[in-house]
């Protein structure tokens, strides 16, 4: 069933800033994305937890500012007894969504750690926690990077699952057949979860294509060469992005997908101007 447009869920990742200025800004960009209502805001945690404080303490703003906050929490070289530890501290703040992920470790790391994968991890917040956690975890429609096949993937996302996922956020894509896909093989199995398509803006196409490289993400052959073709005039890279993204969401949309989870890059006008478009 297709959701109508005043009911279509909407979600916002941001990234912990590093600098008080960074806080500052944020604080800002949170403010006017906070306009489209949110179900919730996610923040992002770094390569073997090292942006832990910075993670906990927008999730803290953000709390404070009314709004519903999931931690990104990864396990990749974490210990059961420090995970443990960092579940009562967000409990203590009143998180009740997590993002569940394996991570990576920082490089210079060996692999360490008492979890080896992200199922793993959602095994033990059910164990420690029972349900006080909505636990969210990944989803790769166009295939994990890391994954030797896509079947032995979606047995992975399976994993995760039956672990006690609630629902998954998937990387972010340009294909929307990719996620249909992926959503069709995931009931196949019967995992009866809802699975949101995470959504990227295109600002900058230098920053999209290093991004892409890093985690697998397939940015279309028709897309890269437009991109390619604006060179450095960024306004066209920008009004070109939008047009890209809002088509994409408007797909997902009319296919029911259950909401849309905007990696906002801490900026907020494009992930605005797409649902302005969207008339969310």
């Amino acid at each position: 069933m297709t959701l109508s447009t005043a009911t279509l869920p909407l979600s916002i990742e941001f990234f912990p800033p590093k600098t008080p200025e960074g806080v500052e800004k944020l604080r800002q960009v949170r403010q006017q994305l906070y306009e489209l209502k949110p179900e919730f805001c996610s923040v992002t945690f770094g390569a073997g937890g090292s942006t832990q404080e910075g993670t906990f303490s927008a999730v803290r703003d953000i709390l404070a500012e009314g709004v519903d906050a999931a931690s990104h929490f990864s396990c990749i070289g974490a210990t059961r007894a420090g995970v443990r530890e960092q579940l009562a501290t967000l409990r203590a703040m009143g998180v009740k969504r997590l993002v569940a992920l394996r991570g990576d470790l920082p490089s210079g790391y060996g692999t360490g750690g008492e979890f080896q994968y992200a199922s793993d991890l959602v095994a033990f917040i059910r164990q420690e926690t029972g349900d006080g956690f909505r636990i969210e975890v990944a989803a790769y429609p166009e295939v994990h990077p890391q994954a030797k096949t896509p079947a032995s993937d979606l047995q992975a996302f399976a994993s995760k699952v039956r672990a006690g996922a609630n629902s998954a956020i998937t990387q972010y894509f340009y294909n929307a057949d990719a996620y249909f896909r992926f959503v069709e093989d995931a009931d196949a199995l019967g995992l009866q979860v809802p699975v949101v398509p995470g959504i990227m803006p295109i600002t900058s196409s230098t920053q999209l294509m290093r991004f892409s490289d890093a985690c697998g993400a397939e940015i279309p052959r028709w897309i890269r060469l437009r991109l390619q073709s604006f060179g450095d005039d960024s306004a066209s890279i920008k009004a070109f992005g939008l047009d890209v993204v809002t088509a994409l969401c408007e797909q997902l949309r009319a296919g029911g997908a259950p909401g849309l989870h905007f990696y906002s890059m801490n900026q907020s006008v494009a992930t605005l101007e797409i649902c302005r478009r969207l008339a969310l």
